[in-house]
């Protein structure tokens, strides 16, 4: 069964707010000490990008 297109933009918003939260955080390590901070921005665009 597929997904509907509300769905896919509620999704869509999720990981937006999701998304800006982290690169909030992210801009106080510009080093990228935390690792995983950064695979989970990098993961977050990737997901928005296969939503379209």
């Amino acid at each position: 069964m597929g997904v509907s297109k509300q769905d896919m933009a509620h999704r869509k918003s999720n990981l937006k707010g999701k998304l800006e939260e982290l690169e909030r955080q992210a801009l106080n390590d510009p080093l990228k000490r935390n690792r995983k901070l950064h695979e989970e921005i990098a993961e977050l665009k990737r997901k928005m990008g296969q939503l379209g």
